[in-house]
Order: structure tokens, then C-alpha cells, then sequence
């Protein structure tokens, strides 16, 4: 036994494991949790409607459910129930608390390092796999149970606080789908009665102000070059960051597929995978043009406020009345024709406006609460690494 100056003694996890044979679950034995059932961010589950299936079996309360297949989703939780059957693609951990309490180890199992090591040991191509072996064989360390209590106090504290943040910043985009809806109202039905344009019929007057990206032949990856005209795909869009990526095309490609240019004020948007995602450029940015992936809107902004037509695409009834129009076998596809034959709910531009300055107002709130969660995170990283690295 190797005994630690400041944290206690280090033991692999089957040593501090209650000697437990667990009965195996008959089928269809409800309820019964496997890994997609746990939410990795939450650490929570939710219980399946069908019962056990082959291999199951039943577990107690108040054990921890570690997965061994696809580790680095961090498929981990702990059993809030009674006489609950789980897959056997986890390992099922019933901790003797004399020595080692079961909150402490799931701060510990739910750290950075024991998580690289899951997919470290993770085996196979389609479902990589880590044995339960290599689980129970884990090396950790056990301080005094005092200390432990110590140590998920002030993990626990951070997590409260994080848990906290978190809320609020899913409070302020409520506040901003909310505020949409009392001010235009549903974006489909429209009950407000404003003027339902196409989208066709409220882009500038100017060639190209509806264009998708060029076809994949004219912007090969041959074709890239290390600085010149920057190519903006789903990249940019997903992230959110314009100045995310550095694909690019020198002046004379550029000048071939100027059609495709971008504009302060544009709208990206993702045709393929995430459908819907979509970016408006600002006001300073990298020239450059749109890859096949992406289509851009060029708005008449006397007319329309392209941050005013964000909330709209990005509204859950529009977005339930897309997915029911687009197509595509395993990845939903939008295209140029769908997108410009959208009818749009069109309020004055003033009213807009108007929301736009409460977005604005709310983001910087936001802005605040993000800051504060990096920190914490970054706490919280540091306090992992201090007591299990």
C-alpha cells in the first residue's frame, strides 16, 4: 500500500467495492437504464419505458453506473431508485462507505484524468470499448473520510455555483424567445396579422442577393492557399465565430466566384447536417465567399433587420415546420428554394429594432454570467487536478 504525504492511501476501486453479485434481471423487468438514457452534462437518467433487456441485471440503490462503451461521453450517474435493472455495458460500482463515500468517488470518476484514461483504454473502431477490468483496476486515492467530506464540500459549492449560472444563462434565452412572442407573435400562424412576405421579395435589389454556395468542382482543396480571400463554411456558422477558420483563395479564385461574396449584414445559412444554423456577418470581417455547405441572404435593410430574421428562422414553430419540409436521407437538407419561398411575419422596422436593442441589452447580461462560468470551470478544473490528478 503506497501511503500519500497529503491525501491518503492509494487503492484501486475494487478494493474499496462491497463484495456484491448482482442477480441477474429477468426480461423485461422494469425500469431499466442503459447508456443513452444518461445525460452527460446533468449526470442524471432518465428511466425507459421497455424492460430489461438480454444481459441486464438488477441494481440497488445508491450504486454508480460507470459505461464502458464510447467512455469519452461520460456516461456516469449514480441510482436514485429502488430495484432498478441496468445494462451490462456498464460497470456497477457498490461502494463500501467506511472507506471510501460514493459522492467522493463520483467527483473523482467524473474528473478530466479519469475520463482520458476511459478513452485511453477504449478499444474498437465503430464502438470503442473500455473493459470493466480496467475500470475496477483504476488507481485512486482515499483519503480520511473527514477529508473526503472536506473535498465535496468545496467541489460541491463550485458545482452549485456553476449549476446556478447555468440556469440563468437558459433563463435569459427564454426572456428573448418570450419577449419574440409577445411582440410578433407565433411566426407560422401569425396571429398578430402582420404582412407575410416571402423572403424572395424582401432581399435588396441587387444581383445575387439569394445565392448558395458554388458548386464543390470550383472550390477544390488544391485551390486553397495560406492567406487571400477567406472561404466561410459551417465551421463559422456552427461556432458562431466569423473569425473562426483559416481556409483561403487567392484573387484570382475569388474574382471566379465573386458572385458568392459575403457583405457586412448577410445571413449564413447552413444547408446540410445542422440545418438552420445560421451566422450575420458584422460590420468588420475577413472578405471572402461562401463554400457549397452555405447559402447568404443579402436583406433590403430598410425593410428587414437581419438579426430580426435570426429569432425568426431560429423559432421552434418555424423550426418543426422546416423539419417537416426538408429531406435527405441520414442528414436534413435545406436548400435555396425552400428558404426563398419562406413566408415571413413582417412587423415595422422600428418594432424590430426595438428588439434587437433588448437582445443586445440581454446578451451583455449573458456576456457577464459567461464570464463568470469560465471561471468556474477553470476553478473547478483546478480542483479536480489538485485532489485526483
Amino acid at each position: 500500500i503506497q501511503v500519500f504525504e497529503l491525501y491518503g492511501v492509494c487503492m484501486k476501486i475494487k478494493e474499496i467495492l462491497l463484495n456484491t453479485k448482482f442477480e441477474k434481471a429477468p426480461k423485461g423487468f422494469l425500469p431499466y437504464i442503459e447508456i443513452g438514457d444518461i445525460d452527460v452534462n446533468s449526470k442524471t437518467y432518465s428511466l425507459k419505458d421497455k424492460g430489461a433487456v438480454a444481459g441486464a441485471i438488477k441494481v440497488p440503490k445508491g450504486v454508480i453506473l460507470v459505461s464502458t462503451v464510447r467512455p469519452n461521453r461520460g456516461a456516469i450517474t449514480i441510482v436514485k431508485d429502488e430495484n432498478v435493472s441496468v445494462s451490462g455495458a456498464f460497470a456497477v460500482l457498490e461502494i463500501d462507505e467506511s472507506i471510501c463515500l460514493k459522492e467522493y468517488l463520483f467527483f473523482l470518476l467524473n474528473s478530466p484524468i479519469f475520463l482520458g484514461y476511459l478513452s485511453k483504454n477504449a478499444t474498437g473502431a465503430t464502438y470503442p470499448t473500455c473493459s470493466k477490468e480496467d475500470i475496477y483496476s483504476y488507481d485512486i486515492n482515499v483519503p480520511s473520510i473527514t477529508e473526503q467530506e472536506k473535498i465535496m464540500k468545496e467541489l460541491s459549492n463550485v458545482t452549485d455555483i456553476l449549476k446556478i449560472n447555468k440556469n440563468k444563462l437558459e433563463y435569459y434565452e427564454e426572456l428573448v424567445k418570450a419577449r419574440f412572442v409577445e411582440l410578433f407573435g407565433d411566426p407560422v400562424t401569425n396571429p398578430k396579422g402582420w404582412d407575410m412576405p416571402l423572403i424572395e421579395n424582401v432581399v435588396a435589389n441587387e444581383k445575387n442577393a439569394l445565392k448558395a454556395g458554388p458548386f464543390g468542382s470550383a472550390l477544390k482543396k488544391e485551390y486553397y492557399v495560406s492567406s487571400g480571400y477567406k472561404i466561410y463554411g459551417q465551421e463559422q456558422v456552427i461556432s458562431g465565430d466569423h473569425t473562426f477558420g483559416d481556409y483561403y483563395i487567392d484573387e484570382e479564385r475569388y474574382k471566379m466566384l465573386e458572385n458568392c461574396a459575403v457583405q457586412a449584414g448577410d445571413v449564413l445559412i447552413s444547408l446540410v447536417g445542422t440545418y438552420g444554423k445560421l451566422l450575420v456577418m458584422p460590420e468588420e470581417f475577413e472578405p471572402g465567399i461562401i463554400n457549397p455547405r452555405l447559402m447568404k441572404i443579402t436583406f433590403d435593410k430598410s425593410r428587414v433587420n437581419p438579426y430580426y430574421f435570426q429569432h425568426y428562422f431560429q423559432s421552434d414553430s418555424l423550426k418543426k415546420a422546416l423539419a417537416e419540409n426538408t429531406h435527405g436521407g441520414t442528414m436534413d437538407i435545406l436548400n435555396l428554394g425552400i428558404v426563398r419561398k419562406l413566408a415571413m411575419p413582417l412587423p415595422p422596422l422600428a418594432l424590430q429594432n426595438e428588439f434587437i436593442s433588448f437582445v443586445e441589452q440581454t446578451d451583455k447580461s449573458k456576456m457577464e454570467v459567461q464570464k463568470s462560468l469560465e471561471k468556474l470551470e477553470l476553478l473547478k478544473k483546478a480542483l479536480m487536478q489538485k485532489y485526483f490528478g
